[in-house]
């Protein structure tokens, strides 16, 4: 038998694997770096603000990525809950990517004005307070403490020289748009422009 010959040389069935990897990584992932969709940007795409930035960071570094997904899928049990399905151009200015199927909590791609600041707020304080079946963490100490704006202008020129289209007006005026704003402030900035983009343009 032929798969006998395989199996029993091991150099053969790398080369094979090899082969087989690489034809599928040619298939399938590398017409993704020519296709206009996945490389452009969508119609009205900005890159965030310097308060939703910092934001964004507050989010990473408190993990909610973990639980709180920013990917809904092509599906209509997740279009119907979530709204409009994540195109890739919606993310194309964001470093890291924040994609995936992780959810023990709902997915936030399209959260950015489905609730007011002062729910958002009151959710970050205490959580059980407005959804009583929660299990997710309290976070009162986005209310005492402020965003560190001496770092916000060194993040926006990294992010400009990986392709974002920050202005130099908009880096120079960065530290002063952050200065003395808490925590909560920023992050909730960050939420409520979440998805905002596409059901603004379809």
């Amino acid at each position: 038998m032929k798969h006998e010959i395989v199996e029993k040389n091991l150099g053969l069935m790398i080369v094979l694997i090899v082969l087989v990897i690489s034809g599928g990584f040619l298939a399938e992932i590398v017409p993704l770096f020519f296709q206009k969709s996945v490389n452009e940007p969508v119609e009205g795409l900005e890159p965030l603000s310097a308060v939703e930035l910092e934001g964004r960071d507050i989010y990473i570094r408190e993990g909610c990525h973990v639980c709180h997904t920013q990917q809904i899928r092509p599906f209509r049990a997740e279009t119907e809950r979530y709204g409009h399905y994540s195109v890739a151009g919606e993310f194309v200015y964001d470093r890291p990517f924040l994609w995936g199927s992780k959810r023990t909590g709902p997915d936030l791609a399209r959260v950015g004005g489905r609730y007011s600041d002062a729910w958002q707020r009151q959710h970050l304080y205490n959580p059980r307070s407005v959804v009583p079946e929660s299990n997710m963490p309290a976070f009162p100490w986005l209310f005492e403490d402020k965003v560190d704006h001496t770092k916000t202008a060194a993040k926006m020129e990294t992010l400009q020289t990986l392709g974002v289209p920050y202005t130099d007006e908009q880096i120079a005026e960065a530290s002063a748009q952050v200065e003395g704003k808490f925590e909560i402030e920023a992050l909730v900035a960050y939420l409520q422009q979440l998805g905002t983009v596409i059901s603004e343009t379809r």
